[in-house]
């Protein structure tokens, strides 16, 4: 793992779960009731446009901090894995596709954006299609979580008690009801705790490798 990995990785993974957790809390506070009618998705988005504007952006913006995180990823799970690579290419397209379906659901954007003229049952349709959004990001997730555990059961390219707790997480984040979860509480501790895992391998790799020359 390279210092300019190491970097980007140590930058990227926090600033992505500051952005969305600041991209949630401005663009859901108030927030609409899950139960609501296209009417009140409408008033809503009339008297909230710009919080949802700007907290649509920032998650958005935490979504392409991930995606620089996932590059990095990619590349130690890479040389770990050697040259079928398999593992790291199903890993590196779930990250790409939860990214995506992450910008996906911030659909209520277009509506802040649409505002003067957008029709109550757009507005309705637009905020439930990030429904479809965040469960294909939970089923996403899971592949990301199996296809990491299995190269560090493999490598050790990871801790294999970490790879454990992100298989439980895994299931968690299959498990439709409460999948949810998983993918707003799980994830964001997911990302650092690896991060802080990978840079910490890498940074003793590197220790005995300048130990071993100097030697």
């Amino acid at each position: 793992m390279s210092r300019s990995d190491r970097i980007t990785a140590l930058v990227t993974a926090p600033l992505a779960v500051a952005l969305w957790a600041a991209g949630l809390a401005v663009a859901n506070t108030p927030s609409v009731p899950d139960d609501a009618t296209d009417a009140q998705v409408l008033t809503w988005v009339h008297g909230h446009k710009n919080a949802i504007l700007l907290g649509s952006w920032l998650f958005m913006t935490g979504c392409l901090a991930f995606l620089f995180f996932v590059g990095v990823l990619r590349s130690r799970l890479a040389a770990a894995e050697g040259e079928a690579r398999t593992f790291t290419s199903i890993t590196f397209a779930a990250g790409v596709m939860m990214a995506v379906f992450g910008i996906g659901g911030q659909a209520d954007i277009a509506s802040a954006i649409n505002a003067d003229t957008v029709s109550a049952a757009t507005a309705g349709t637009l905020h439930h299609a990030g429904d479809v959004m965040f469960v294909g990001a939970e089923l996403c997730f899971t592949a990301f979580l199996v296809a990491i555990a299995v190269l560090a059961f493999r490598s050790a390219v990871l801790p294999r008690w970490w790879a454990t707790v992100g298989l439980l997480v895994a299931v968690v984040a299959y498990i439709g009801p409460i999948g949810w979860a998983a993918l707003i509480f799980g994830l964001p501790v997911w990302l650092l705790v690896t991060t802080a895992l990978l840079v910490r391998s890498a940074g003793r790799s590197r220790a005995r490798t300048t130990v071993a020359e100097a030697v």
